[in-house]
């Protein structure tokens, strides 16, 4: 379905803006595991992607609980950089990950992969996950991130 995403961060919305003390909501848009023809499969989901986080943060940013939200999203996969036979990518090891909200420093952090010093066909990991991760624990729910991501972690500085 089209709006499955919007629908699920309407729910969230309405918990959110309804006091609910739930720290943390998961939410989930499939579809992207996709191997050959990916063009117009990518632009769909990516179209109904921003649409749906857009109208939710636009939502949340002019509401008293709302004005806290932070959004993380990320796939459990990368992809690889060249195409293959079926003009698609297969899975790879390194992904973007978008956090946006109110509280979020906008801009670009960590190195930009680089398209052609590659490890193996995959990108080379510039920014450890569980940097990013600490950072959400520490800064948006207020919690002790070392027993989830061990000690020594470098902060991000998106919050």
């Amino acid at each position: 379905d089209a709006d499955e995403l919007a629908g699920q961060l309407a729910v969230v919305g309405r918990c959110v803006s309804a006091g609910v003390p739930t720290r943390v909501y998961s939410v989930s848009l499939g579809g992207f595991d996709t191997h050959a023809d990916e063009k117009a499969t990518q632009e769909r989901l990516l179209g109904e992607f921003d649409s749906a986080v857009s109208g939710f943060l636009n939502t949340m940013k002019d509401d008293a609980h709302g004005r806290n939200v932070v959004v993380i999203a990320y796939s459990e996969f990368g992809r690889r950089v060249r195409a293959n036979a079926s003009e698609g990518t297969d899975h790879g090891t390194a992904g973007p990950v978008l956090i946006a909200g109110a509280p979020v420093r906008g801009g670009f952090y960590g190195d930009e992969p680089s398209l052609t010093d590659l490890d193996d066909g995959d990108l080379k990991v510039t920014t450890d996950f569980r940097d990013v991760y600490a950072e959400l624990l520490d800064k948006a729910i207020g919690s002790d991130p070392t027993p989830a991501v061990g000690p020594g972690r470098t902060p991000v500085g998106f919050l």
